[in-house]
């Protein structure tokens, strides 16, 4: 669209003079044209590279990798679709250990989710046992900060009440080793349940998958351990594809 303000024609006047002197001189300002081509130069997508919610969900473990006996939640798969959204950011309150006992459990870190997201839920009939899977993908670092953050609020919790029958919660996490770029689990136990709760995080370059899993013996584990490992192969599997 042409410039047809005031004050665009005064700038056309204003360089006139200027351009005339430069033609007498048979010079040229090569620092003029670096610094338009520097302003001309598109600004980087902070999302670039990242996968969005449609992809994630491809990324997602199919059926096959749960026990037989749980089935998928009715209601219980969700993805934020082809676009992105806004990047939220982190709360800086103390921790809300109770947060660890929800099936969605990423907000112990401050952060609300990513910018594209994908999860699904699977239980048995009575829900006594459950096993859920979300993915998150984040921009620049957040991804490293948001593991950072569930450690920090793992430690800081590593023993609750739990708000619902005032129970006592111990927690317990360790750092998990040869699962994706980086991983780390968490028990979560009361003498009042009669099975606890693993749950992992593993960040494989920008993205971070969260699990837990009440179902075993094993408060979970042995089922958290193979629905993470799923997880972390086609997260990697998508990125270098």
């Amino acid at each position: 669209m042409p410039l047809t303000s005031r004050f665009a024609k005064t700038l056309a006047v204003a360089a006139l003079p200027l351009a005339l002197a430069a033609c007498s001189s048979g010079s040229t300002d090569s620092s003029s044209h670096t610094s338009a081509a520097s302003q001309d130069k598109p600004a980087k997508d902070p999302n670039a590279g990242l996968m969005t919610g449609t992809q994630l969900k491809k990324a997602l473990a199919p059926a096959s990798a749960f026990p037989s006996h749980l089935t998928a939640v009715k209601d219980g798969f969700a993805d934020s679709g082809s676009e992105f959204m806004s990047p939220q950011s982190r709360s800086t309150a103390k921790p809300d250990c109770s947060k660890f006992e929800n099936s969605t459990w990423l907000d112990v870190s401050g952060y609300k989710g990513g910018v594209s997201f994908a999860q699904g839920d699977y239980a048995n009939q009575d829900q006594t046992e459950e096993m859920t899977q979300e993915l998150d993908a984040f921009q620049g670092t957040t991804a490293t900060d948001v593991m950072k953050n569930v450690q920090a609020a793992a430690t800081a919790c590593a023993a609750f009440t739990d708000l619902d029958d005032h129970s006592k919660v111990e927690l317990a996490g360790r750092a998990t080793p040869g699962l994706g770029d980086e991983a780390y689990t968490i028990t979560v136990t009361s003498g009042h349940w009669e099975s606890g709760t693993t749950l992992i995080a593993v960040r494989v370059g920008s993205t971070v998958a969260t699990v837990m899993s009440s179902a075993g013996s094993d408060n979970g584990a042995a089922n958290a351990a193979k629905l993470a490992g799923n997880l972390a192969d086609s997260l990697k599997a998508a990125t270098t594809s």
